[in-house]
């Protein structure tokens, strides 16, 4: 039995969401062959960094790559498109072909069913972050052979929204949260004033950024009683135009005039490993964002929240905006130095206890390591598919 475990993206930031339960497998004795497959350097090193020993003892590491032609290609489209990750499938079919199963954090790699038959695959979706975004919920989620999720919150979208079979949804938790506990954060930020974190979306048609980002900066230079953590989505920056597929759209993040760069109060990452491990989250006292799903990891301890809505939503009682509910909702940049007075107060007497159970409706923590709860999963997979291939059996929830 051979479970692989693909990690094709630009960025590292969905490595934590399953490079853990690989690591779980390895520990618990899994008989198979466990394969971690990584596309560019900055994966293979992050995949290095924490699996560590785990590597070339438990688990096989192995280095994809594009034909010359389809890098000739990548090569020119990618400042817009990510061609290479699209066409990384195409490239390396005689390696998906020899798994048994493939683990990913991401939706693209259906292509390997959809476009290149490889039907027998068994496609496993953990998943990468509890967000509310539609896009999370759409009905590709459906055409994995099971889905592994963080809570009842995610688990009950997939259902209703994504036509997904219950059967084939396993609730365990949420194993970046292992990996944040096992390797530590990368970036301990020192401060003597109160700290907020301003994590803005990279999808133009929900994001601060692109209309409101860079007054938020401007109040930060003018007001220095508060320290700024400016660490947007890592994709923000990471290309010189923005696409979005699930409402098409196409803008500039631009750049960060070089004013903002020079006060002692605001400290910029466009996409650091520190972006992607909650160092962020876990060092800030006021969460200011829009539409990121890292505000559910800033709710692993509740403090106060603001959100910014640059696009006049009418947000209430949308699904998709649900985590609006854990802090004040402000329409223009003007009015961040108010909520932020107000934010202590608002947080204590009301969104506290929001916060509380927003948390728990997403996150199914019962004091087992998440990771190990999602390879148990896995390994009852596995076991029932060696006894019966191509079955495509579903295991439920531990």
């Amino acid at each position: 039995m051979r479970i692989g475990f693909l990690f094709n993206h630009d960025q590292i930031h969905q490595v934590a969401h399953s490079l853990p339960i690989a690591i779980a497998l390895a520990k618990g004795g899994f008989a198979g062959e466990i394969i971690v497959a990584t596309t560019n350097d900055r994966l293979a090193a992050e995949v290095e960094r924490l699996a560590g020993e785990w590597l070339n003892a438990g688990i096989t590491h192995v280095r994809l790559t594009l034909t010359p032609r389809s890098a000739r290609i990548a090569g020119v489209l990618g400042k817009l498109v990510p061609a290479g990750k699209l066409m990384l499938y195409r490239d390396n079919l005689d390696f998906f072909r020899s798994l048994d199963i493939l683990v990913v954090a991401e939706k693209t790699s259906l292509l390997l069913k959809t476009h290149y038959g490889l039907d027998n695959l068994f496609m496993v979706h953990t998943r990468h972050g509890a967000g509310d975004r539609a896009i999370g919920f759409d009905r590709a989620s459906a055409r994995f052979d099971h889905v592994l999720c963080s809570g009842e919150k995610i688990r009950r979208r997939l259902i209703v929204e994504a036509g997904v079979d219950p059967e084939t949804i396993s609730i365990v938790g949420y194993p970046k949260f292992d990996m944040v506990r096992q390797a530590g954060r990368t970036h301990h930020f020192s401060r003597e004033r109160p700290v907020v974190l301003y994590n803005p979306h990279v999808s133009p048609h929900l994001s601060s950024w692109y209309k409101d980002g860079r007054a938020v900066l401007d109040h930060f230079v003018q007001h220095d009683e508060r320290e700024l953590i400016f660490a947007p989505h890592v994709m923000l920056f990471e290309r010189p135009f923005v696409l979005t597929i699930d409402k098409l759209t196409i803008s500039r993040a631009g750049a960060i005039d070089n004013r903002y760069l020079h006060g002692d109060n605001i400290h910029f990452d466009l996409g650091s490993r520190a972006s992607t491990d909650m160092s962020y989250t876990m060092a800030a006292d006021i969460y200011l964002g829009d539409a990121s799903s890292q505000v559910y990891e800033f709710l692993l301890h509740p403090r106060p929240c603001i959100f910014l809505d640059s696009h006049g939503t009418n947000w209430r009682g949308d699904p998709n905006f649900a985590h609006w509910h854990a802090g004040e909702v402000i329409r223009d940049p003007a009015k961040l130095g108010d909520a932020l007075d107000r934010a202590e107060d608002l947080h204590a007497n009301h969104y506290h206890a929001m916060q509380e159970k927003m948390f728990a409706d997403s996150f199914d923590l019962d004091g087992r390591p998440s990771s190990e709860r999602a390879a148990e999963v896995i390994a009852r997979l596995a076991e029932r598919r060696s006894g019966q291939p191509g079955s495509g059996s579903a295991v439920q929830a531990a």
